[in-house]
């Protein structure tokens, strides 16, 4: 696949909440008003299922079959994946976070929709002093983009060594989304290992299955530059990396061009984002105040067991991929793929 059209699904489908947050940059801006701390508390909610979204998509689509392949034999896939977003990490409310100078408005919601929640503006919020005095600056909640899938994207190459392994390379060279969308890069490392002829040799080819042993690590790196109450020199961007580790078990059963499989595993991820820059806000008192860098996210989002049901259609040197995962956000994936071998 040329790279300009696998550049394009990732575009289309890797953090489509950021054209979300480039056309509404001012609400997203607003989180930054009453200072690092409550700003760096907001993100983490309005962001959380985009975090855990990601990182089970980081750690999914590396195999869809137990079988190793053959020395130097090899497949370039890209797949996509989509995780779906709980009824519960649609929203959040405020009252929970722990705020300091943020407060619902008299009478306003303090229910706020995540970036993958509902498209609409959340409760309206009222910023408070240093010393608790109410000021005259208001914000309303940033709305989400609509949708409850967070989307991600896999372009990988496998080629087979010697001993039953094969080892994986998932990379991507930094793409300009667009002006608005900022820039994205991965890179990604992976082995598979055939268990059954490593114990048993030849004596293998008596079971009727194959059994696997996989891990893989995939790191997207992401920038947005941000123009929120800009001024000349002022720096604004977001930097992101989101980091996916997986470890498999997998079991698989060829049946002429059908492979059905199912794993067992464990993944983590972990989310590093930083809003840097200096950004300037009125207080509503005739006065303004500034922060630099004012949010530094680092946490980790997924640490857990997943399980995974799906299968492989084999035509000639056309492959044709399909999963269904279970985990912290349950996960669907597709795929193609072209090559030599299993």
């Amino acid at each position: 696949m040329k790279k300009n059209y696998a550049s394009k699904l990732v575009m289309s489908l890797f953090l489509i909440a950021s054209a979300q947050m480039a056309s509404a940059q001012q609400n997203v801006g607003d989180l930054f008003k009453s200072g690092p701390a409550d700003a760096t508390k907001l993100i983490n909610a309005y962001f959380d299922p985009l975090y855990k979204g990601l990182g089970v998509g980081l750690s999914d689509g590396w195999t869809n079959t137990a079988k190793s392949k053959g020395f130097l034999k090899f497949e370039v896939r890209v797949s996509a994946s989509a995780a779906l977003v709980p009824q519960s990490a649609r929203s959040y409310d405020v009252n929970t976070l722990g705020l300091n100078n943020i407060r619902p408005a008299v009478g306003a919601s303090s229910i706020g929709p995540t970036a993958f929640g509902n498209d609409q503006e959340g409760g309206r919020m009222q910023i408070y002093s240093s010393n608790g005095l109410p000021t005259t600056s208001f914000f309303n909640l940033p709305q989400g983009v609509g949708f409850h899938l967070v989307p991600s994207a896999q372009i990988q190459a496998t080629v087979g060594l010697p001993k039953n392994i094969d080892i994986s390379l998932r990379a991507m060279p930094k793409i300009k989304l667009g002006d608005d969308l900022g820039s994205l890069s991965m890179i990604g490392f992976g082995a598979k290992i055939e268990l059954l002829p490593l114990f048993m040799g030849k004596s293998d080819k008596f079971v009727p299955v194959d059994i696997a042993l996989a891990g893989g690590f995939t790191q997207y790196k992401y920038s947005l530059p941000l123009n929120i109450n800009n001024t000349a020199n002022s720096n604004q961007v977001i930097d992101a990396k989101f980091n996916g580790i997986n470890i498999d078990a997998i079991i698989s059963k060829k049946i002429l061009f059908f492979t059905p499989f199912a794993s067992v595993g464990y993944q983590t991820s972990t989310t590093n984002l930083k809003a840097l820059g200096t950004y300037s806000f009125d207080t509503g008192n005739g006065t303004s105040i500034s922060y630099t860098d004012p949010v530094s996210v680092k946490k980790k989002d997924i640490d857990g067991l997943k399980a995974s049901l799906g299968f492989q259609l084999k035509f000639g040197f056309f492959k044709l991929y399909g999963s269904y995962t279970a985990a912290k956000y349950d996960l669907f994936n597709v795929g193609i793929g072209l090559g030599i071998g299993q």
